[in-house]
């Protein structure tokens, strides 16, 4: 990909992006934990809000450099402020809060996020995979929800993994704190597809490549409306998504879309 830069410093948690026709690969660039830090995640949320506001950019990819995807919070940053005189309180609800907007800033996201998962993911850092639209993993990815060993459950992760997994699978993770390969994940329904890791480039490029020439307008239509269709009752679920594709067959790239399937060529979107 053209266009690299870095976001933050050395020494307070980069991020790199780079970026591509079509697409904004943000990687976690703090090795070896890729902590989500205060900084991090403000870098993150950042590269987030520069890629919405891309009219060029049609997909998301977040990924990370290093064997580890991201260990989560970052303890030692945590644990410094119970020094604080309300034993770090302020400072515990500022993370949290700052993590909740990251999660939801990706759900939100006009675009389709990719998590590109070759290490290990744990804690929030497992809840950054499950919060992505779809999660590619190499073999060697691991993840886990190991806060219950250290007396702190993984609540927040809770979220985004009761959202994703089954009940079952996403309490097994939660209560055993126990680490789970690949290929489990993917039973577990954590992520899409499991590859070798010579290959994960290239295969999360090209779902990448796919997504990015749809129309943009239909792919945040239907983005949108899967999420807000899932937090529905049944028959509120139908009566939302009939008046959604509604307006989307309103719109013009649905004309030229159909009229293309008709006519047996190939559509030339507006993104209108």
């Amino acid at each position: 990909m053209a266009d690299i830069l870095s976001i933050g410093d050395t020494a307070s948690h980069p991020i790199e992006v780079q970026r591509a026709p079509g697409i904004t690969r943000i990687a976690l660039s703090s090795p070896p934990a890729n902590a989500l830090s205060l900084a991090m995640m403000d870098a993150l949320s950042k590269a987030l809000a520069e890629a919405a506001e891309d009219k060029d950019c049609r997909v998301v990819v977040i990924a990370a450099n290093g064997k580890i995807f991201s260990a989560g919070h970052d303890l030692k940053e945590l644990t410094a402020h119970r020094k604080d005189d309300d034993r770090g309180r302020a400072f515990f609800e500022t993370t949290m809060r700052r993590c909740a907007e990251l999660m939801q800033a990706i759900v939100r996201h006009r675009c389709p996020v990719i998590a590109e998962v070759n290490g290990l993911a744990t804690a929030a850092g497992c809840q950054l995979v499950a919060s992505c639209d779809l999660a590619i993993a190499s073999e060697e990815a691991q993840f886990c929800t190991p806060g219950v060993n250290i007396g702190l459950f993984c609540s927040t992760p809770m979220v985004a993994l009761s959202r994703n997994l089954s009940r079952k699978h996403a309490m097994e993770m939660l209560l055993t704190g126990e680490t789970i390969d690949a290929r489990s994940a993917r039973e577990f329904g954590l992520v899409n597809r499991v590859v070798p890791p010579e290959y994960l480039g290239t295969i999360v490029g090209k779902y990448a490549t796919t997504i990015a020439s749809k129309s943009a307008l239909t792919v945040k239509t239907g983005k949108e409306a899967f999420y807000a269709q899932a937090e529905m009752g049944l028959s509120d679920a139908y009566d939302y998504a009939a008046k959604v594709m509604v307006e989307n067959m309103l719109a013009r790239d649905a004309e030229e879309g159909i009229g293309a399937f008709l006519q047996k060529r190939k559509p030339e979107w507006t993104h209108e």
